[in-house]
Order: C-alpha cells, then structure tokens, then sequence
C-alpha cells in the first residue's frame, strides 16, 4: 500500500515538472502583445520598429484596442516604406506619451493626426522628408518637445509659425528657399504672411437681463483671416452677421441664464491664430430653485439652491420671526456651479424648540425671492401633565424605606438660534410619602441671568419612591 502511494506520488510529482517545464517554455516565446508584428518588438508599454531590411508601412497594430490603449511609446526608425501619418492612424492609442518617427520617407502628417492623442507631449520627427506642417496639426496638444531637424522644411508663409516655436532646436532650424539655399527658419521674413490679430468691442459687458447687447470682432492679418465666434450654449437669441474682416454677434433679450458665459471671437490663417474674449455678466434678482426638507449628518441642514447677480443676501424666519445666527445656527455657501449658489442653514443639535417654519429669504438690489420649509427636529420632552407616559413610569419596583431623595438624569439645553448663552442652576428632588401610592413631585430651579432660556430633558430612571 505505502508502495503504491509512492509511485503515484512520484508519478503526480512528475507530472507537475512537466507542466512547469511547458509553462516556462511558453513564457519563452511569449511577447506582450500577442499580435505584435513579426518586423517590431513590444516590451511592456512600448513598442519598437527599427529592422531596416523589412520595413513596415505603417503604425503596428496589436491584437485588442485595449492592448494598444496601454502603449505609451512608439519608435519607429529607419523605415524607407514609411510615407505618412494619416487621419485615423494613431486613433487607439490614446494615452500614447511620446512618439518617434525618425529616418524614414515620411513626407504627410494629416491635420488629424493626433485627434484621439490627447496625451502626446514628446514628438520627434527628425530626419525626414517633410517639406511642410501646419500648426493646426497641433493646437490641441500641448507638446513639450518638437524636433524637425534634418527635414527639407520649405521657406514658405505655412511653415513661418514655427518661428514662434520655442522648443529645444527653435534656434537651429533651417529651411529651404527657392534656389536650394538654406535659411535659418528664426530670420525668415516673407511678403504677404503676417500673424492675426483681433479685436473684441465692448472689452466689458454688463447688464441687466432683458437687454440686448452687440459685440464686434475686427481682425487682421495675411493672408486674409477667417473670423468665428466661440460661446457657451446660448439661452439668450443671437444673430450673426460677418461682412470682411469684421463680424457681428448680436443678443436679444438675455438670459440670466447665461450669466458667466464666456465669448470668445477667434481669427486664423495659414500663420496662426488670435482670439479676443469677454465674460457676460447679467445682472438679475434672485431666484430661490430648491428649498428641501432637513436632513440629519454630522449636523442638521437644511438645503437650498439660488441664484442672482449680484450674489443675493441671505436671511432666515422661523415662524415669521428673524433667526439670528451664530456659532450654532449658520447660513453656509458649499458650491457654485452652472450659476446656482448651493448650501444649507446648518443647526447644531437643535431641538424642539427648532421646530418649526423656515422662511429663506433672499435679495440683491434687483428685487428678492422666498420660500419655505417645515422642519421638525425633537418632539416636545414633557406637557402640561406630569404622567406623560413616555417620561414619567408611575410603576416601581423598589421599595426603600424611609423617605430618602434620588437622583435623576438633568440635560441642559442651550437653545442654539438664541444671541445670549443662558445659564442656569436646577436642582431637583422627588420625594414620596403616605400609604396611598401616591406621589409629589417638588422641582427646585435657581436661574441666575436676566433672560434665561434653557430646555430641561428628564429622564426619570426608576428614582422616583414608593411608601407601602
């Protein structure tokens, strides 16, 4: 018996070598990126083409998009059939960081390029046969590194705006002129090719709701420069009317909900582009949206949503009369967004004497808006009867002799929307006597300031006594 267990141990052990063994063979030949292409090589998030005998065409594709999207780097190098960059080329890897394309025929990059490279921010693009780039191919990206050196870039008006660049080789960069003489890039000035400018009239728009308002755009440059206008999503009506190099936009009867909107007037050419922007400000009485029912967290609030410009004062009724705050009663601001104010009139442990109708009260010089609430925080400790049952057990188990005093459990309670902090002194003592079971409740309460107003919870813990 020990004999067999041996052997189909030794058998079971032999087997699991053999599958280890197989594994690490598997491992072996095993590349990240099952489809990674026979002509390149990927490790980890990058992926490498640079055999000069058997060039690739284009970018490698990997096996799945999600493979690709965790390619960070791309180097391609010495590639004589690699021509161009197209438009949708480089679309599934979109957290690709940095990207080398060097030595190779590479003479288009389409103005799209780069769309779905929102990450890009190192590109080289030495020793190519690019002629001309337009920096429309770029002004999405914020690229930290640009390098072009070793191309037969043209001294043309297209390529003038890498005279702005200020990237490592700005200086050194060279172009080609007619006659095959090369230029530093940073002295050419051409006829004909001016950067534009634009300006924005008014400068400063403020107004009430209700009006109307026109803006101007005016723009130069050459070649001629093409206007348009970038704005928020409008509630407002507007019109549009571009006559040369100049170009209207008009508001009728606006929106406070525009508020805030930024407008922005933007002219381009081959050269470059410049732009001009002005914030609405729209001047309106407040507007409470939300008032909702308190909700208990760390404390007590009750929240609203308003909005006005200029930003409306705020101030509380409770049962028609003014709140007064402080330490324990706040009004508090906790966010602007999309032109409302949201926030909450925070209580600190408030109690019956909270409750209540809350009245927000909300104004600017425009005019003013309200709106209310009930809110219900503690249910009142004791009423006019002494035997409220959920407060006083008139039932004991105790039978002490003699006529002896307890003690009871005393909170008390600041009212927290009161200016004054009262302060107050109780004593009390339940005494009980006679044959009969019957019971006298004899309260002592000394309160030492002017106004005194203070909230007594009792909770009577089997400390009342009984006489047989």
């Amino acid at each position: 018996m020990s004999l067999l267990s041996g052997g189909f141990g030794m058998a079971r052990w032999g087997f699991g070598w053999a599958l280890l063994l197989l594994l690490l063979l598997l491992l072996a030949l095993w590349r990240p990126g099952a489809a990674c292409p026979e002509l390149c090589t990927c490790t980890g998030a990058r992926i490498s083409c640079v055999d000069a005998k058997h060039s690739i065409m284009a970018f490698p594709m990997l096996q799945s998009e999600a493979e690709m999207e965790n390619i960070t780097d791309i180097y391609i190098a010495n590639q004589s059939s690699f021509k161009s960059i197209n438009e949708k080329d480089l679309d599934s890897y979109r957290n690709l960081r940095n990207l080398t394309v060097t030595n190779t025929r590479l003479a288009y990059i389409s103005r799209q390029a780069f769309q779905s490279n929102p990450k890009l921010q190192y590109l080289n693009l030495k020793e190519n046969i690019l002629s001309n780039l337009s920096w429309r191919t770029f002004r999405h990206l914020n690229i930290s590194y640009l390098l072009l050196a070793g191309n037969p870039l043209q001294c043309i008006c297209e390529n003038v705006w890498l005279k702005q660049w200020r990237g490592e080789e700005a200086e050194d960069l060279l172009c080609v002129e007619e006659g095959g003489k090369r230029t530093a890039l940073s002295t050419l000035t051409l006829p004909n090719c001016v950067l534009p400018t634009v300006t924005l009239k008014p400068t400063k728009v403020t107004m009430q709701k209700g009006l109307n308002v026109t803006l101007m755009c005016n723009t130069s440059g050459t070649p001629t420069p093409t206007l348009n206008w970038t704005t928020c999503k409008l509630n407002s009506k507007n019109e549009h009317e571009h006559s040369g190099q100049m170009s209207e936009l008009r508001l009728v009867n606006v929106s406070s909900l525009d508020n805030g909107c930024k407008i922005t007037c933007r002219s381009e050419n081959m050269v470059g582009e410049a732009e001009a922007s002005v914030d609405l400000d729209i001047l309106f009485p407040p507007v409470i949206s939300k008032l909702m029912d308190a909700v208990s967290d760390h404390h007590w609030c009750i929240p609203f949503s308003m909005s006005g410009n200029p930003e409306p004062k705020l101030s509380w009724l409770l049962n028609g009369k003014p709140v007064e705050e402080g330490p324990f009663i706040r009004t508090m601001i906790h966010d602007y967004s999309e032109g409302e104010y949201h926030g909450c009139l925070h209580l600190d442990s408030p109690t019956h004497i909270n409750n209540g109708k809350y009245t927000l009260l909300a104004s600017n010089k425009y005019g003013e808006d309200r709106k209310a609430v009930f809110a219900h925080f503690m249910h009142e400790p004791w009423n006019e009867s002494v035997t409220d049952p959920l407060y006083y057990d008139p039932t004991t188990d105790d039978t002490p002799i003699g006529q002896t005093e307890d003690k009871v459990a005393v909170e008390l309670g600041r009212w927290r929307g009161l200016k004054h902090t009262a302060t107050a002194t109780a004593s009390i003592s339940v005494l009980g006597r006679g044959n009969c079971g019957g019971h006298i409740h004899r309260l002592h309460l000394d309160a030492r300031h002017s106004e005194v107003w203070t909230q007594l919870k009792v909770w009577n813990q089997r400390s009342f006594l009984s006489h047989q």
